[in-house]
């Protein structure tokens, strides 16, 4: 199946900001399940800045792979803010990446006890890139989808690439 041209062409344009700036990325994904790894490498040449990722569908995979707290998980559940910004963080340490992006969310079609279809989360951390809020390189972002499963999972890489553009674009 060939690449979607909206996320193909923003992929496009992450691995050239990546390649000139001479950086890494790492991705960890838990609703998408692996599709944001998938449109980096559907770019050519990606294996000069993409160094791979972390499929953490299962809260035990977040732990023990990303170092996610349990406490985190308990406190805020998996889909929360602060549980993607530790999914990026996480990721970032574990493949030695300049730059850690993570995505966590309800895709549906059910909600996941007082979480809402739609409600996802995208983490940066990209501590040697300047961040508008803090400073520090690390933010998270949240948005409310409307769609079904496939489309709200579309709508995430979207969005996560669009995040890396103006990340990377400071």
């Amino acid at each position: 199946m060939p690449p979607d041209p909206e996320i193909f062409a923003l992929a496009q344009q992450v691995g050239e900001q990546l390649r000139r700036q001479g950086r890494s990325l790492a991705v960890a994904e838990s609703c998408t399940g692996g599709l944001l790894g998938a449109a980096l490498t559907d770019v050519p040449g990606s294996s000069t800045y993409f160094l791979g990722g972390v499929i953490s569908y299962a809260d035990r995979v977040k732990v023990d792979q990303l170092q996610v707290p349990e406490a985190t998980l308990r406190q805020y559940g998996a889909v929360s803010e602060q549980t993607a910004a530790a999914m990026a963080s996480g990721v970032r340490q574990l493949l030695r990446a300049d730059i850690g992006v993570s995505i966590t969310g309800v895709a549906g079609p059910d909600a996941e006890g007082s979480k809402p279809v739609g409600l996802t989360f995208i983490g940066i951390v990209a501590p040697t890139l300047p961040s508008p809020a803090s400073g520090g390189g690390e933010s998270v972002h949240r948005f409310q989808w409307t769609g079904d499963r496939w489309d709200n999972r579309r709508r995430s890489v979207i969005a996560a690439l669009e995040l890396l553009v103006q990340t990377l674009g400071r």
